[in-house]
């Protein structure tokens, strides 16, 4: 599971985001094909998404009501099963791994990945639609001095002798979670001089990172600040991480033919790429969601 629902690392950039419940609505001059609400987890990203899928929607002709910054997964979960919402940006491996209660079934294939959660999501009544390639997932960053150090730029040149040199820093999820030190030890061998637990990829991971008490620590594939913080993600070349792909979850008796289709339509194109430019825009040079989807709309000629 994406470790990003449990950080608050973005909560300052959330007062640039719009309110938590905002009407939307068709494009001018067009007949609505139907009311979809999307909602949002607590995060700028996830607002990102929620906007860009809903924008798309209406586009295409639905009112759409937007529920953003609803809360963390079991919030937005229990509303959309409530019928409450229609529609969430999910995470292939975590929502997986939240409906079946951390069976670790989940890994790094996204189509294999996405349909086991269907499995899971068709008695609840929900579908996962074809995830995109845009992938939000954790990933393990040193700074540059230490990548330089040791000639590392994927996590398989870090051998055993160089680990035990090595500092790592992360939330407290991770000694446990099968995706970050259980999968770096079994995957890659690794065990590290000493473990700190700070937050999860937020101000204490940075902090650390700066004063140099740690040398290698859990971020995320769409931080946005990485490069400007002088640390260096390492490929996860053994493909350990669990596929969090963006994906969309919709209640089945709104995913009509045309709604997957558009939904389908927008996850073809959007890359991980795409994500840091977006979360960039919003969490660091403090524009709104709402606004960076249009652009991002613009250039994919889903807006007028």
């Amino acid at each position: 599971m994406n470790l990003k629902t449990n950080s608050w690392r973005l909560l300052v950039a959330l007062t640039a985001l719009m309110v938590v419940a905002s009407c939307g609505g068709t494009t001018p001059g067009t007949t609505s094909k139907g009311t979809v609400t999307v909602a949002g987890f607590n995060f700028p990203e996830s607002s990102i998404l929620a906007q860009v899928y809903g924008q798309a929607l209406a586009h295409d002709g639905y009112t759409v009501n937007y529920k953003l910054l609803l809360g963390t997964r079991p919030i937005v979960t229990t509303a959309i099963k409530a019928g409450q919402v229609d529609l969430y940006p999910g995470y292939a491996a975590s929502e997986l791994e939240f409906f079946n209660k951390g069976a670790g079934e989940a890994t790094s294939d996204p189509a294999a990945t996405t349909a086991k959660l269907n499995t899971y999501l068709q008695p609840a009544g929900l579908v996962a639609l074809t995830p995109a390639a845009a992938v939000d997932a954790n990933a393990f960053a040193v700074p540059q001095a230490t990548a330089d150090k040791y000639k590392l730029a994927k996590l398989s040149d870090i051998t055993p002798a160089i680990a035990s040199q090595l500092v790592f820093g992360a939330g407290p999820e991770c000694p446990t979670y099968k995706f970050c030190l259980p999968g770096l030890k079994s995957v890659y061998g690794l065990t590290f001089k000493a473990v700190k637990t700070l937050d999860t990829d937020g101000s204490l991971t940075r902090a650390a990172f700066k004063n140099g008490s740690i040398q290698i620590g859990l971020v995320f594939t769409t931080d946005a600040d990485l490069k400007g913080l002088g640390l260096v993600v390492l490929e996860d070349d053994k493909h350990m991480t669990a596929a969090d792909n963006v994906v969309p979850i919709v209640r089945q008796t709104v995913a009509t033919d045309n709604v997957k289709a558009v939904l389908n339509s927008i996850d073809a194109k959007l890359t991980t790429a795409d994500l840091v430019s977006m979360v960039d825009q919003v969490a660091n040079q403090h524009k709104d969601a709402d606004a960076v989807a249009t652009a991002w709309l613009q250039q994919h000629n889903y807006s007028s």
